[in-house]
């Protein structure tokens, strides 16, 4: 089953997130085009916590894009900086936080960390 971004994001909890970093804090707002609609989805971290809700206010870091490449964002089958560097999401605001917003959304299936891997001995390329 693929995850749809819309209900990605409403399944993201605010209970702590130990996956981001405890010293961030800031508001983004997801943009998600699709066709001639936006919907606006507005995250707000503190305290490794995310509280989700669909607002179109100002945020510390806007990204937009359509729907289509939000929706590979929630199945893991693209990556947040892949899609910048496609093109595929544009960008204003404070870009420090890009390094955070990866963290929410979920890696590819297969993906494992470095760490891990140099651990078990994982020669695979």
């Amino acid at each position: 089953m693929v995850m749809l971004a819309a209900e990605f994001l409403e399944r993201l909890s605010p209970h702590r997130r130990p996956e981001l970093p405890e010293t961030t804090a800031g508001t983004f707002r997801l943009d998600l085009h699709d066709g001639g609609h936006t919907e606006h989805w507005y995250l707000t971290l503190h305290d490794q916590r995310l509280d989700v809700t669909r607002s179109a206010a100002d945020a510390d870091l806007v990204v937009r894009g359509d729907r289509e490449v939000f929706d590979k964002l929630a199945a893991g089958r693209t990556h947040v900086f892949a899609a910048v560097m496609r093109n595929e999401l544009t960008l204003r605001g404070d870009m420090r936080l890009l390094m955070t917003l990866r963290r929410v959304f979920p890696g590819p299936a297969d993906a494992r960390h470095p760490r891990e891997a140099a651990r078990r001995g994982d020669g695979r390329r």
